[in-house]
């Protein structure tokens, strides 16, 4: 009995605290059924908790590392959490809390509370068959930068921003600085604003380079459409995250899109890039939506994105993964704005 208990205690160390619970993201679609361009599966809510000495909750960006075979999250206070997904048959059914760290600044120390609001993420040799050497790229929004992290929350470097995205007045607000990050295998790193900036067209979604040239694409079609997260897909288009919300009275509205990079909608030359609608998903319609602000490829064409309950007790922190239904092709001429 005791070499029982013995097992069983290394096999919960080893997984990880269970935390999440199953529960539908609609009223009318069901685990593997597809809707529009996706099949779904599995929707997980996420408890809050204390996690080492960090507190799960408002979850803004995700990222998957294969060789680890862990989710990183990190969180509108500065946390940095592992999370170690359960899928059975291909489908989403939990999560397991495996550590929870603070992103610490370069002197070692957590970042002050008006530092920490940590929006995006992506990874980097996160899926090269090594262990051990995967780096965090983090995108943080009221101060906006990019900076380099180890998995445990220590602070790498820095990443220079190009001219047009460094300081806080280029921005439409505070709130609305550099939401996202993506690696991607050719044009390296890319990042890209919540909202449009002061004096860009309010009307396009633009991405940006490290050199600060980049690609401009159609906002999706609501006044209040955000721009939340992004990753890269095998053909090298992106698949972009938008959110939508007005007031409480109004429906949340969630689009997942396509989009292909181009040197015809390069910022410099003025095209618009071509985007293909693959998921619209709103409360108005029977989808159980929270706040998504999170966007991570897993695996070959499956996706999950995570929510942000903004601590709030009416919300919830959802994590939901959905598998594409179209393959990588190029795009479709001529070019559809939407």
């Amino acid at each position: 009995m005791r070499r029982c208990l013995g097992w069983l205690c290394c096999l919960l160390l080893w997984q990880g605290m269970a935390l999440a619970d199953r529960v539908p993201l609609s009223a009318r679609y069901g685990v593997g059924d597809r809707y529009m361009e996706v099949r779904l599966i599995g929707t997980v809510r996420l408890d809050r908790r204390d996690i080492d000495g960090v507190d799960l909750s408002e979850l803004s960006g995700l990222a998957w590392d294969a060789d680890e075979g862990l989710f990183y999250a990190v969180s509108d206070e500065g946390g940095l959490f592992h999370l170690r997904p359960e899928f059975e048959k291909g489908r989403l059914v939990g999560v397991h809390a495996v550590a929870g760290y603070p992103l610490r600044g370069h002197k070692g120390r957590p970042l002050r509370s008006e530092k920490r609001d940590a929006e995006g993420l992506a990874l980097v040799k996160a899926d090269n068959g090594i262990r051990g050497d995967t780096e965090l790229m983090v995108s943080f929004e009221v101060w906006p930068r990019l900076r380099r992290y180890a998995p445990t929350g220590q602070w790498l470097g820095k990443v220079k921003l190009p001219r047009a995205l460094k300081g806080r007045k280029h921005y439409d607000s505070l709130n609305h600085a550099l939401e996202t990050v993506a690696v991607h295998p050719r044009y390296g790193i890319l990042t890209a604003p919540e909202r449009p900036m002061k004096g860009a067209p309010q009307a396009q979604v633009r991405v940006y380079e490290s050199t600060g040239e980049g690609w401009a694409f159609h906002r999706a079609p609501h006044p209040k459409a955000s721009m939340v997260g992004m990753d890269v897909l095998s053909d090298g288009s992106l698949l972009v995250l938008e959110r939508a919300y007005s007031s409480m009275l109004e429906p949340l509205v969630v689009y997942v899109r396509r989009v292909w990079l181009t040197p015809e909608c390069r910022i410099a030359a003025g095209g618009l890039c071509h985007t293909q609608l693959l998921a619209r998903f709103s409360s108005g319609e029977g989808w159980l939506l929270d706040n998504f602000e999170g966007l991570t490829r897993y695996g070959q064409d499956a996706f999950c994105m995570v929510s942000d309950d903004g601590r709030h007790w009416f919300q919830r922190t959802l994590l939901s993964c959905f598998r594409l239904e179209v393959r990588p092709t190029a795009p479709p001429t001529p070019a559809d704005p939407r």
